[in-house]
This record gives structure tokens, C-alpha cells and sequence, in this order.
């Protein structure tokens, strides 16, 4: 069976990888220069930054076992399982979050290790030399490809929220014992996740999240939010320092949940974290979900 997925986030990867082992014949094609998605890190002062997703939980038993695959392999470590809450600043218990020594997109890269991957391959329709084709991607990127009828529903009901992630390297640190913070009833600021803490070298270096709202006036320049999301950090954790500000702007950063695991007409599968809680785990348990549908009718 020959199949192509597109789309080398951690859903398309996922779904590649368990092909791959099952006997298919994979080929992944990704419009980006680099594979991850908004499984994201950035260079940055020799250093990668966590600019997508924060961390990811794992509770599904087959991605815990992929977790510790990675922690023992030195790829990632359970980073924490308290974060603060704002308003007020206290400290809210929950599940344990996973962290990458290595930033976030390392996972990706060690998920497409051995799989072949072709880099800056912009697509603008279903390909049609393969017998099945996996869109790993967001419902409206998905939809400008011209999908069959059934993939095409699935996709137009996806509601998804925009993001910017603000990239904020102070002089030094200041903030104490942080970790993370989710931000409540905030106009402009959604997380903070101190990105030194998490992955373990204590750089001085914050990312904010800002709220939908804030993303969908910026859109267009993304580079205006920058300022914007920096002073609603120091006027959060009391910092007087002026940072230095980087942004990337994610169209498509939060679906809302949705449920079925995955979408399917014919020969076009369509999987992601918009089937289920938005999480990593869920895409990764989503592609992984198509390859062993796609193994048992081979």
C-alpha cells in the first residue's frame, strides 16, 4: 500500500511512523522548512525556544509508553505538575507536564527519523498517486485542498482560534520560582511559560500566549502584538526590565474539541488534535488512529 500523507506535524508524523512499521509504503510531504508543526522550537541565541505548544500530558497509556521511550532516551522529562493561576497568583495542581531538553520539535524530528520527508512541498490538491492520502492538518487548510465530501464536512466544522506567541529574553532572571501560569479574564494575555525552567538550562527567557481576541487584531502584524504582550507580562510578575521581543503568529494555533478520532471519505483520511481535547497526545493518538484503520483494510 502506498500511502502519502501531508502534513509533517506530530498527527502526520504519528500516523507515518505506525504506516512505516505496519509494511506501508509512506511518503510525507510538509510546505514547511522544518517538521513539528505547532509541535514548534525556535532558535534562538543559540538556544531553542518552545514557541507552539507549551508541554504535553500524556494519560493515554500508549503515549505514556511513548513518553518514557523519549525520557529514557534523554528527549524529554516530566517537567511539572503545578503551574499558577492568575488572577491572584496561587498554585493549581494537575496533571504532570512534559517538557523537551531539547525544545518541543526534537519529538517531531525523532518521530520522522527514517521516514521520507520532503521538505518546502506545497501542495494545492489531494494528491492523486497513492492508494490512500492523510490530510494531517487544521479543517480549513485542509479544505483548500479540494477534499472528497465527508472529509470536507468534518473539516468545515472544525472552529479554530488564532495565537501569538511572544518570545521575551531579559537581561537576566528575575521572576523567581514560576514555571508556568495560566492567565484568567486577562484582554490580551492567555499563558506564560517560563522557558528556562522547563527546558531545564534557567535562561532568562519567557513565552506568552496571548488570547484569540488580541491574535485575530494582529493577524496582519503580528509584529505589533509584540509589545503589547510584553508589557501585560511585566505588569503580571512585576519585572521592570525591558525585554527583548520575538513573535510568531500561529493562524490555526486552538480547535475547539471535537470527537471521532478521525475523518474519512474513500481514499482521504483527515486527522489532527481537533478530534478530541486539543492536545498533543491527541494528534499523535488521532494519526496513529488512521495508520491501523488504513493496516486493517490493506
Amino acid at each position: 500500500m502506498d500511502v502519502v500523507v501531508v502534513g509533517a506535524g506530530i498527527a502526520g508524523l504519528a500516523c507515518a511512523r505506525a504506516l512505516l512499521d505496519g509494511g506501508a509504503r509512506v511518503r510525507v510531504v510538509e510546505r514547511g522548512r522544518v517538521v513539528g508543526g505547532r509541535l514548534a522550537s525556535k532558535r534562538v541565541d543559540g538556544r531553542y525556544v518552545d514557541i507552539g505548544a507549551a508541554y504535553f500530558v500524556a494519560d493515554d497509556p500508549e503515549f505514556v509508553a511513548q513518553a518514557v521511550a523519549w525520557e529514557e532516551r534523554g528527549l524529554a522529562r516530566p517537567w511539572t505538575d503545578t503551574l499558577r493561576v492568575f488572577p491572584g497568583g496561587g498554585e493549581a495542581a494537575g496533571p504532570v507536564r512534559w517538557a523537551a531538553p531539547g525544545g518541543l520539535r526534537s519529538l517531531a524530528a525523532d518521530l520522522a527519523d527514517g521516514i521520507d520527508v520532503r521538505l518546502e512541498t506545497p501542495i494545492d490538491t489531494v494528491p492523486d498517486d497513492a492508494d490512500a492520502v492523510v490530510l494531517a492538518m487544521p479543517g480549513p487548510q485542509a479544505l483548500r485542498l479540494g477534499p472528497p465530501p465527508a472529509v470536507a464536512a468534518a473539516a468545515r466544522a472544525q472552529t479554530w482560534q488564532p495565537v501569538i506567541a511572544a518570545i521575551l529574553t531579559y537581561p537576566e532572571r528575575t521572576w523567581g520560582d514560576l514555571r508556568g501560569a495560566f492567565v484568567n479574564e486577562h484582554p490580551v494575555l492567555a499563558t506564560v511559560c517560563d522557558d528556562g525552567d522547563r527546558r531545564g538550562d534557567g535562561a532568562p527567557v519567557l513565552v506568552a500566549h496571548s488570547t484569540a481576541e488580541l491574535a485575530a487584531r494582529h493577524l496582519g502584524d503580528p509584529a505589533a502584538a509584540g509589545p503589547v504582550l510584553a508589557t501585560a507580562v511585566g505588569e503580571l510578575l512585576g519585572l521592570t526590565a525591558t525585554p527583548e521581543v520575538r513573535v510568531h503568529r500561529w493562524t490555526y494555533a486552538q480547535p475547539s474539541p471535537g470527537d471521532a478520532g478521525y475523518a474519512a471519505d474513500g481514499r482521504v483520511w483527515l486527522c489532527g488534535d481537533a478530534f478530541g481535547r486539543p492536545r498533543v497526545q491527541t494528534a499523535w493518538l488521532s494519526g496513529r488512529a488512521v495508520a491501523r484503520a488504513l493496516l486493517a483494510g490493506a
